[in-house]
């Protein structure tokens, strides 16, 4: 699962994070939910169980609801799934690293050449 780690400019150590998480993408935290002008989210890929601890060890953890979440480039994290399936992109179009579901969304099941748009899309 994905979630954000925000931060007052200060990156926790590799040993806080543990080896069970990893960080993602780096960006500043937008303007409009940042407290102090320095603030920083690392999107870290983790179970459930580091997402808790890192928020009992004192760190900002905030979920991810769906959606996009832009970077400080072009690209950034779309969310599905409420975390637990992910993309981060390098472009709005560009998947740099994904996970989702273990079926591949973009065939419809049967032998036709034909694409189902609405499963490609919204993998439903």
């Amino acid at each position: 699962m994905m979630f954000i780690v925000r931060t007052r400019g200060e990156r926790p150590a590799a040993s806080t994070l543990g080896p069970d998480v990893r960080i993602a993408l780096t960006r500043a935290t937008p303007s409009l939910v940042a407290e102090q002008a320095d603030q920083i989210d690392l999107f870290c890929v983790g179970d459930e169980s580091a997402a808790e601890r890192l928020q009992g060890e004192g760190w900002n953890v905030v979920p991810l609801c769906d959606g996009w979440y832009q970077g400080d480039d072009e690209g950034g994290v779309a969310i599905w799934g409420q975390g637990l399936y992910w993309e981060v992109r390098d472009t709005p179009f560009r998947v740099k690293e994904a996970v989702g579901p273990a079926s591949d969304p973009a065939t419809s099941g049967d032998d036709s050449s034909e694409i189902n748009v609405r499963r490609a899309v919204f993998g439903v």
